[in-house]
């Protein structure tokens, strides 16, 4: 089971680490969904992760809000994975879509060519997505080598709890060619009551180790 923790700057990573955390998923501005991260956290994220063996996935995202991006945003973005791959993150972490509800296909073709050698998660702006594109951007994502999606199973502040029947839907769907990760609402506290229900060996959260406690 690999818990990855979703990290905000480095400041809780080493104890995360400590608490078992499997992988780490880097952002800045949580309050807002997560943004990309300074050169610096990743740097120094990286280092303390990696000495213990453990992946560390940077998220790109220029702002909060929703995920239609403009020219210039998506420019950023480039840039940003550009310099998260030089400073070697294991993987990384986005997600753009169009005003039509669906993937914005130029941009991650743009954005998968450029992570080649990385881990790829495609974000919960697939939760934005309506239910049959869902289906479709399983396809889609899969056929490129994305590697994951992050995904509640469900509108935002839903307790994933009610979500475990669509969740079930997307994870038989993927048949093993993409990763389900689910996420959002699960803690170390219902950690074993989602593995149990969905069978995933991947889970996702802020509280998914306990390292406050």
């Amino acid at each position: 089971m690999i818990k990855e923790f979703c990290a905000e700057n480095f400041t809780d990573i080493p104890a995360a680490i400590r608490s078992g955390a499997g992988r780490i998923e880097l952002c800045d501005n949580l309050a807002v969904g997560g943004t990309t991260p300074s050169t610096g956290v990743i740097e120094e994220a990286l280092q303390y992760a990696g000495e213990h063996s453990v992946p560390v996935m940077t998220m790109i995202r220029p702002r909060g809000g929703n995920f239609v991006y403009n020219d210039i945003e998506l420019k950023i973005m480039h840039t940003d994975l550009i310099e998260a791959k030089k400073i070697g993150t294991d993987g990384v972490v986005f997600g753009c879509l169009t005003d039509t509800n669906w993937l914005d296909e130029e941009a991650l073709e743009l954005l998968i060519e450029t992570s080649e050698g990385l881990q790829i998660t495609f974000h919960m702006a697939f939760d934005s997505l309506s239910k049959e594109n869902q289906f479709k951007a399983i396809d889609w994502l899969a056929e490129r080598g994305v590697d994951r999606i992050l995904t509640h199973g469900g509108s935002a502040g839903t307790p994933i709890e009610e979500n475990i029947p669509h969740l079930k839907e997307l994870i038989a769907y993927a048949a093993e060619r993409i990763i389900i990760l689910p996420g959002g609402g699960i803690s170390y506290q219902n950690l074993d009551q989602v593995k149990e229900a969905l069978n995933v060996d991947e889970v996702h959260g802020t509280k998914i180790v306990a390292i406050n406690d």
